[in-house]
C-alpha cells in the first residue's frame, strides 16, 4: 500500500504503525531518508508516495526520517548535490544568510524597544531600563533560544513583558534553586507568585522615589556580568 502517509515507529525497524493502529510492513526496495535536510526530504516526497515517521515524546512531535522507494531517493539526492556545487547555489546561500542576519538584527532591535515600552522606567532609572532591555533581548530573542520571545503567536508586546518576567526570575530570584514539589500545577503557582514580587520590583523603577541600589534585587543582577544557562521562557 505504498501510499504518502504519516507513520508512527514500532520495534520492528522495517515496520510502523499507521494513524489508525494498524501495522505496515515497509515495502521491498524503498529505504528510510534519515531526517536532518529539509530540501531533500522535499524532493522525495515530491517524487512519488512516501512514508513519514513522526514519534510523539511528552508533547513534543520527532521526525525519525521518511521511507521511500530508494531509487528515489538515490536520484534525488544525485541532482541535489550537482544544484549545490554550482555558484549560483552558494550565491544563493550567502544572500539567505546576509537577510536572515538583518532580519535578526532588526528583530533585536524591535524587541529591545518593546521592552523599554513595558518597563516604563522613570527617568530617573532609565539607564537601568536600558541595560535591562539589552540583558532580556540578549537572552530571549537569539534563534533556536527556545523563548517566548521567538513565537509569533502572541504580539510583540506579550513577548517583551514574558521575557522581562522570565529573565527576573533566574536573576532576582531564587527559582534557579528552588525545590518545587512534582504535582501538577505546582511549578506553574509557584511562577505565578514570583512574577507578582517581580512586577512589584519593577514597579518601584515607575516611581522616582529613591530606594538603596544594594538592596534591591534587580539593581544588584543589572550590575552582575550576564550569566550563560539554558533557555526557560
Amino acid at each position: 500500500m505504498p501510499d504518502s502517509l504519516t507513520v508512527g515507529p514500532t520495534a520492528d525497524p522495517r515496520r510502523v504503525r499507521a494513524q489508525d493502529g494498524r501495522l505496515l510492513s515497509v515495502p521491498d526496495g524503498w529505504a528510510l531518508l534519515p531526517p536532518g535536510d529539509a530540501g531533500l526530504t522535499r524532493r522525495v516526497k515530491a517524487a512519488g508516495p512516501s512514508w513519514t515517521v513522526v514519534e510523539k515524546v511528552g508533547r513534543k512531535l520527532f521526525s525519525r526520517g521518511v521511507w521511500a522507494p530508494e531509487a528515489h531517493i538515490v536520484h534525488a539526492r544525485a541532482a541535489l548535490e550537482d544544484e549545490r556545487a554550482t555558484p549560483a547555489y552558494a550565491k544563493k546561500l550567502a544572500q539567505g544568510r546576509e537577510r536572515r542576519a538583518k532580519e535578526q538584527a532588526e528583530y533585536e532591535v524591535d524587541f529591545a524597544n518593546a521592552v523599554l515600552r513595558f518597563l516604563a522606567f522613570s527617568p530617573a532609572w532609565l539607564p537601568h531600563a536600558k541595560r535591562l532591555a539589552v540583558l532580556v533581548a540578549g537572552h530571549a530573542t537569539p534563534v533556536g533560544s527556545g523563548t517566548v520571545a521567538r513565537t509569533e503567536r502572541i504580539p510583540i508586546e506579550r513577548r517583551a513583558e514574558a521575557a522581562v518576567i522570565a529573565w527576573m526570575r533566574h536573576q532576582t530570584t531564587g527559582y534557579d534553586h528552588m525545590r518545587i514539589e512534582r504535582v501538577k500545577g505546582a511549578r506553574r503557582e509557584v511562577r505565578r507568585e514570583l512574577a507578582e514580587v517581580s512586577r512589584a520590583i519593577l514597579d518601584l523603577h515607575r516611581r522616582d522615589s529613591p530606594h538603596a541600589p544594594p538592596a534591591c534585587p534587580l539593581c544588584s543582577a543589572l550590575l552582575r556580568p550576564p550569566p550563560t544557562r539554558p533557555s526557560d521562557s
